[in-house]
């Protein structure tokens, strides 16, 4: 193994887990093959001092179950399925049910609750790789799959690729909890999303299959505005998938986060159709949310849309043999002017 890497510990079944830190002059990024995860990434401020800008938890145990997804790599699905239930080629299939009477994060034991092999790992980059089999909390085909972490300047890049053996639906994202001061609520960060149209929730946080324009709403950050300008609007706090500009599968400027008090901004880019904005809702200083209280962070995962496979008008998210799933996501960080 490289000096950059730290065994912690064994699962039960004897699978190694541990640390691997990544680093240049701009960024130190700690990431743990459990779950594929972001446990830490460190910036400078605008005076120079350094601070981790993601929730953490307290120790590298917690990756191995991971309640809250801090950093994770959610699979088969990101986000939610309506009543755990989809079909696919004429087949009928059934979820884990694990969010009330839907399906979330793939499962009771999805790809963030998973330990990951290590494949190439240097100073600056890093590929996690999971092999789901046929069944895997109902989902159908083996699934290879592949996460790229890398250090490039100021950006913090990740690569998904997947194969399967069998017609299977995917969605891949990153969880991370972001905090550009370090701590404290995220009411003064400024947000801007490059995206005209929101998809409807109902009360489950499940689209309705309806496209909104977030003219006029609590939705419209297509000019930069505080995360708290009209968080009371929206019931507890945002948990809603925003339909980005232009989507054309190319590497596209999804948004863009500044915080007033650190001068740290981040840039997000994709190659996805969606952002889901989560305010970190659920948080209630519990061990679950690493201590830490609701709308002291916040989430922006580059995803396809979920429910894509109860609803025929959403890009398709279905994978075939033969097929290459491909998607990419970059994380930019720098100081305001």
């Amino acid at each position: 193994m490289p000096d950059n890497w730290t065994t912690v510990g064994q699962t039960q079944d004897g699978q190694e887990y541990g640390r691997l830190q990544l680093q240049n002059e701009y960024l130190r990024v700690n990431l743990t093959n459990a779950g594929a995860s972001v446990v830490s990434v460190e910036a400078p401020d605008k005076t120079g001092n350094w601070a981790n800008i993601t929730v953490t938890a307290p120790d590298l145990e917690y990756y191995l179950s991971n309640p809250s997804s801090l950093g994770a790599t959610p699979g088969r699905f990101a986000n939610r399925i309506a009543r755990g239930q989809f079909e696919l080629d004429g087949k009928t299939y059934n979820l884990a049910i694990n969010n009330g009477p839907n399906h979330l994060h793939g499962g009771n034991k999805g790809f963030a609750k998973k330990v990951w092999q290590l494949l190439n790992p240097q100073q600056d980059q890093v590929t996690f790789r999971l092999i789901s089999p046929d069944g895997d909390e109902g989902y159908p085909g083996e699934l290879t799959v592949d996460v790229l972490y890398r250090l490039d300047g100021h950006d913090l890049v990740m690569e998904y690729s997947a194969t399967t053996d069998a017609p299977t639906v995917l969605n891949l994202t990153n969880h991370t909890y972001w905090n550009l001061s370090g701590d404290g609520e995220v009411y003064d960060h400024v947000l801007k999303l490059y995206a005209d149209r929101v998809l409807e929730n109902d009360a489950d946080v499940l689209p309705t299959g309806k496209v909104l324009d977030v003219a006029e709403t609590p939705f419209d950050f297509r000019s930069p505005k505080r995360i708290g300008a009209e968080i009371d609007k929206v019931g507890n706090g945002y948990d809603n998938c925003f339909l980005i500009n232009r989507w054309d599968q190319s590497l596209k400027l999804a948004a863009e986060v500044s915080d007033p008090h650190s001068g740290r901004t981040m840039k997000v880019l994709t190659t996805e159709p969606g952002v889901q904005l989560y305010t970190a809702n659920h948080f209630n200083k519990s061990e679950a949310t690493a201590g830490r209280d609701r709308h002291t962070s916040f989430c922006l995962e580059c995803q396809h849309l979920p429910d894509t496979p109860n609803h025929k008008h959403f890009p398709t998210t279905v994978l075939r043999p033969g097929e290459n799933y491909s998607q990419q996501t970059i994380y930019r960080f720098g100081i305001a002017e």
